[in-house]
């Protein structure tokens, strides 16, 4: 009877969860059809790991946090993108890109580089500060790349099953960097402290009001009362794991009590979901063994 209930409990978790997702293109969809494809980063990558574990939540919504310090991407953002009437379409197409550059056969990182290309051409103009931006810039790419690998890996390194050591977390960094290669962002830190010092120390961070807008709706996104709450505990945990000096840019402050929470937060997710089902399936193309225990959710695609 408890076996029953708590399946029960983990698949209103799934189910949750994959609502938030299923407002996009379903990612790998056709993985299977190239088989033995390694894909950009492979099954002995870090990046497999960290990206296909539940801290990744708390990692995407971090980013999302800190990309707002920087006025012209913000800007962007805030001109061009429908995130306000369609916060989950958004959600689901940053799921796929990631998603599909980290697991993907070579050409699926292909395929998702260039979507991402096209949905750019058209994002620039002027910024708050009079300064022009174009998100095809090799810098505005940078900083929407970095702070994303940063994100992840501090979540990883906060939430995760276990830390990383000083050098897996620098072949993480590494490896993500050869993503951001692919949409001509520079500069690429190659090393997790490097990484972490160059946003700091950006230079073109700013408060602005952009950035004001994207902080209210990120504390407070147009979702379900029962998803609402999930989603706060793991705001929280997110900024629990921001530098102080970027809070205070941001007008934010982390919650005494939410590294805490967020540890037990992500420790539940990761009973409930297990592993992300795309890892699992990238395993399966490469012929690779699959760990035991890992893995919860049925696989996205099924071999023909």
């Amino acid at each position: 009877m408890l076996g029953g209930v708590s399946r029960g409990v983990q698949d209103a978790v799934v189910s949750a969860l994959s609502s938030l997702f299923s407002h996009g293109p379903t990612p790998l969809e056709n993985t299977l059809d190239y088989r033995g494809d390694s894909g950009l980063l492979g099954p002995d990558s870090v990046s497999w790991r960290v990206i296909g574990d539940a801290a990744v939540f708390v990692g995407g919504i971090r980013a999302l946090v800190i990309q707002a310090a920087h006025p012209e991407v913000v800007a962007g953002v805030e001109d061009h993108s429908a995130y306000r009437h369609d916060p989950l379409g958004r959600l689901s197409r940053t799921s796929v890109y990631v998603t599909e550059t980290t697991y993907g056969a070579m050409p699926e990182v292909e395929a998702a580089v260039q979507v991402v290309r096209q949905a750019h051409r058209p994002v620039h103009g002027t910024s708050e500060r009079n300064l022009p931006y174009s998100a095809s810039r090799p810098e505005m790419a940078a900083w929407v790349h970095n702070v994303l690998t940063d994100s992840f890996l501090a979540a990883y390194q906060a939430y995760g099953p276990e830390p990383l050591s000083p050098a897996d977390a620098d072949r993480f960094v590494a490896e993500q960097s050869r993503i951001g290669a692919l949409l001509d962002a520079k500069p690429l830190p190659q090393a997790a402290d490097e990484l972490s010092a160059w946003i700091l120390d950006h230079p073109d961070r700013q408060p602005t009001k952009g950035q004001t807008n994207a902080i209210e709706f990120l504390r407070s996104p147009p979702l379900s009362p029962p998803i609402k709450i999930g989603y706060r505990l793991l705001f929280d945990a997110a900024l629990a794991t921001v530098p102080n000096d970027l809070l205070s840019q941001l007008g934010l402050e982390a919650p005494r009590s939410a590294a805490t929470i967020g540890r037990r937060s992500t420790t539940a997710l990761r009973w409930a979901l297990g592993a992300s089902p795309a890892w699992q399936v990238a395993l399966v193309r490469c012929d690779a063994p699959i760990p035991k225990g890992v893995f919860r959710q049925p696989l996205p695609v099924h071999p023909r």
